[in-house]
């Protein structure tokens, strides 16, 4: 290996740690969210209420878009991820109503 290969296997070597500790955030984030939103869903189920909140899913898509283009991140990005995001607590508070 020449220097400047070398030199691009420690960068790449110290990436791949970064976004290594960067999944792992994403992953304990996510699963606090899915507590939080898991306590929502018992609480509607107990009170009659329905899963979905449409005003509130609006009011966090437009909340998300423009924190995407605050950090700089397609905002279609952030989008996607939020609507499978919501798919999902929707999925588990409509289980929790049965």
């Amino acid at each position: 290996m020449t220097d400047t290969s070398t030199r691009a296997a420690e960068v790449l070597k110290e990436h791949r740690q970064s976004i290594d500790r960067l999944d792992a955030i994403l992953v304990y984030t996510l699963a606090e969210r899915f507590k939080r939103t898991q306590a929502v869903g018992k609480l509607k189920a107990e009170h009659d209420l329905p899963p979905s909140d449409p005003n509130r899913e609006a009011h966090q898509m437009a909340r998300l878009e423009q924190l995407a283009k605050e950090a700089d991140l397609d905002p279609d990005l952030a989008k996607k991820f939020l609507t499978f995001i919501i798919g999902e607590v929707i999925r588990h508070h409509e289980k929790l109503q049965k």
